[in-house]
This record gives C-alpha cells, sequence and structure tokens, in this order.
C-alpha cells in the first residue's frame, strides 16, 4: 500500500527547502522546480532502486533531470532523501559549492548525468537504456524534460531512437506546466499534440495530472511493467505549484524572491521561516 499523505508531507518540505536554497542564492529557477516536485517526490521516494548510502549501485535505476535548471527541486529531494545534508542547501549557487546552477555528475552523489543543454538529458538517457540492456541489469531509466524543451530537435531524435530500439525500460516524464522563459509554449513555439508526438513515435503515452499522488503512481508503475516500449507520461502541471504569486506566472521561471516574498512562499506552503 502507498502511503499518499507520506509523499505529500515530502513534497511539501522539498519545496519549501527549494524555495529558501533560491532565496539564499539570490538566483534560481523556482518556478520549474516546483511543478517538478511531487513527480520528484513519487520516483525518489517511492518508484525508483536506490540507495543513497550506495549511490554507485550497477544495478541502481537512474533519473536524469533534462530540464537541468530545476536544479532547486532535485537538490532538496537528494537531501531529503539523504544523498547529502540538508545543510548544503544553504550553498546553492554558490562558489565553491557542489550545488551548482546545473547539475554536475563529477561533484554531487545522485546526480547521475550533467545537464542544462536543453534536450542532451534526455538523449542521454537513451544511452543509459541500451547500455542496461547490453549489460543485462535490471536498471530502469527516468528522465524528466520540460515542455518548453520539447522545442529542441535533439529531443524528437532521441525519442526516435528510443521507439526504434524498444527500450521498455527507458520512461520520460513531461512536465508540462505551459511556461517558459519567455511565455506560453503557444506564444513561443507550439508543442500540442504533446500525446500524439509521442504515439506517432512509438511510445506508451499518457496524460496525467502532475500533482496527483495517486496517478503519478499509478503511470509510474504502468512504465515500470512495459517489456519492450518506451513509456512517455505527460503530467499537466502548475508552474510555481504552491506558492500563490508564483503559479501560472511565467516572471517566476528564473529568478529568485526577496525576503518578503519568500516568507510569503513559506507561508503558503504552510511551513515556518526559521526552521
Amino acid at each position: 500500500m502507498v502511503d499518499l499523505d507520506f509523499l505529500k508531507q515530502k513534497a511539501n518540505a522539498i519545496r519549501l527547502n527549494s524555495i529558501k536554497a533560491v532565496y539564499l542564492a539570490g538566483s534560481g529557477h523556482p518556478g520549474g522546480a516546483l511543478s517538478a516536485i511531487d513527480i520528484l517526490t513519487v520516483l525518489y521516494f517511492y518508484k525508483m532502486n536506490i540507495d543513497p548510502k550506495r549511490p554507485d549501485l550497477p544495478e541502481r535505476d537512474r533519473f536524469v533531470l533534462s530540464k537541468g535548471h530545476a536544479t532547486p527541486g532535485l537538490y532538496a529531494t537528494l537531501a531529503e532523501r539523504g544523498y547529502f545534508p540538508k545543510e548544503e542547501l544553504k550553498t546553492f549557487r554558490k562558489l565553491g559549492s557542489s550545488l551548482q546552477g546545473h547539475p554536475d555528475m563529477q561533484r554531487l552523489p545522485g546526480v547521475e548525468m550533467s545537464t542544462g543543454s536543453l534536450g542532451q538529458g534526455f538523449s542521454a538517457s537513451v544511452g543509459m537504456a541500451l547500455a542496461a540492456r547490453l549489460d543485462k541489469r535490471p536498471t530502469h531509466i527516468y528522465t524528466m524534460i520540460g515542455d518548453g524543451e520539447m522545442q529542441e530537435g535533439l529531443v524528437w531524435e532521441a525519442a526516435m531512437a528510443a521507439a526504434h530500439y524498444n527500450l521498455g525500460n527507458l520512461t520520460v516524464i513531461v512536465d508540462w506546466n505551459g511556461l517558459q522563459i519567455d511565455g506560453t509554449n503557444d506564444e513561443v513555439m507550439r508543442i500540442i499534440p504533446v500525446e500524439e508526438k509521442f504515439k506517432s513515435f512509438g511510445w506508451q503515452t499518457e496524460l496525467i495530472d502532475g500533482h496527483d499522488m495517486a496517478a503519478i503512481v499509478a503511470a509510474l508503475d504502468r512504465a515500470a511493467a512495459a517489456e519492450n516500449t518506451p513509456c512517455a507520461i505527460i503530467a499537466k502541471t502548475v508552474k510555481g505549484k504552491g506558492v500563490s504569486y508564483m503559479e501560472n506566472n511565467y516572471a517566476w521561471h528564473g529568478k529568485a524572491p526577496d525576503e518578503t516574498l519568500a516568507r510569503q512562499a513559506v507561508t503558503d506552503l504552510g511551513g515556518r521561516w526559521d526552521e
């Protein structure tokens, strides 16, 4: 039995730590981190075969944050899961910190791929899935891409290859919050129809509410059961989820709140500033 209340509590704690990290850094990408956190929580606290004490375990599952700018969410999730002390979140984006603005696989346990150039994380995930199959390992590869990231041609080359090689050990989650740095997806470059595009490339595809813990759990379970077909979970999300003034506001794609707004965010999330 999945403890959905436990997952919701973890997600809220991760949101709080993400906001505080961005505030202390004075920079970062809070909006797209907050939209992804429910999915990250289910992956790290329910679905993936991982051991924070043995981050290099050969048969572990792997997660690649292809939308690499959403590190506040990833780092807060890794810290909550026990990969490194939560105190280190205060060093986010500081000189010399392992918590860079984009993930660095050479500097932080739990980061499986250095990402940031959009589309490359997805492509690397295809290679990881191929390698796992060649090595006959039970590893499942999960990768998250942003909706704006789908405007990159590299994404569709990776999608074509994954279907061609029948990579049933690969799941992509699209964080579809509808917004990117310059506005809505429709204004910048339309990405619809998302489901139909993945289906046309030969993927098993489904659309879910990316903030419904039960729906995320069920979708990831179905994806893990696929044998010869890569799976795409299209998650409809809210940019800035949980923070009143950030929700559905593309202005919060890549800037930090000041102290007043950071305190407001903590209040919105039901947390305490001094914790």
